[in-house]
């Protein structure tokens, strides 16, 4: 669990910086869901995927956004989530919800992604084009890694899966990469983390101040 650390005061920083930092069981807006999350979590994976499905199955898609937020597990952990891990995850996970979409690990290993930083940093820079651009990159991303054993880690595949997803300008997403401004978004979304104790990718925040850490982790881990 990401422990409180003293911060700047907010005094010090930019208003917009300010509001990054609230704490999201107050400021998560009605008809919305804030989800702290990685890239490359399984349970995250999971998570996302039902929340994706039941909103479609309650027909609430054009009700219920999801505003997602960077938990940056190589920032929390000081270094990147090693294939191994990732192996057995999908190995003992996949059981749970097999229509998300799972394989091990099938590409060369020197392109298994030693950081999701980039793609924390794309599904950011895509919230400028509306939270639906940034859902649809985010799941296409997950996709991308858990399915298809794509380099998540590589700028170069984070544009190509902008441009492939419909909704999404990958020149957009290209330029904001490039010119480092989403950077500072994950790591205030690091210290938002920390500050507010949200504990573990997913958490997830609705607007009545209700939140779920890790939803469904008793059925994944049996306790």
């Amino acid at each position: 669990m990401p422990t409180a650390e003293p911060l700047h005061p907010a005094a010090d920083l930019p208003a917009h910086d300010v509001a990054r930092l609230a704490d999201p069981r107050t400021t998560t807006p009605p008809g919305t869901l804030t989800v702290f999350s990685d890239i490359w979590c399984s349970f995250a994976h999971v998570a996302l995927y039902r929340l994706h499905s039941t909103r479609e199955r309650l027909g609430l898609t054009e009700r219920v956004r999801i505003d997602h937020r960077a938990f940056p597990l190589e920032m929390f952990n000081d270094g990147p989530s090693p294939r191994r891990g990732t192996d057995s995850e999908v190995g003992g996970i996949a059981r749970i919800e097999p229509d998300a979409g799972w394989q091990m690990w099938r590409s060369p290993d020197w392109k298994f992604p030693s950081t999701s930083l980039f793609a924390l940093e794309a599904v950011q820079l895509a919230k400028e084009q509306g939270l639906e651009a940034a859902e649809a990159l985010d799941l296409a991303v997950r996709q991308a890694f858990w399915a298809h054993s794509r380099p998540i880690g590589a700028r170069s595949e984070i544009i190509a899966l902008a441009r492939e997803t419909p909704g999404v300008r990958g020149d957009l997403i290209a330029e904001g990469l490039d010119d480092g401004r989403a950077r500072r978004l994950v790591t205030l979304d690091f210290q938002c983390a920390r500050r507010h104790r949200v504990r573990c990718s997913p958490h997830v925040f609705a607007s009545d101040g209700s939140e779920w850490a890790n939803p469904g982790v008793e059925e994944i881990t049996g306790r």
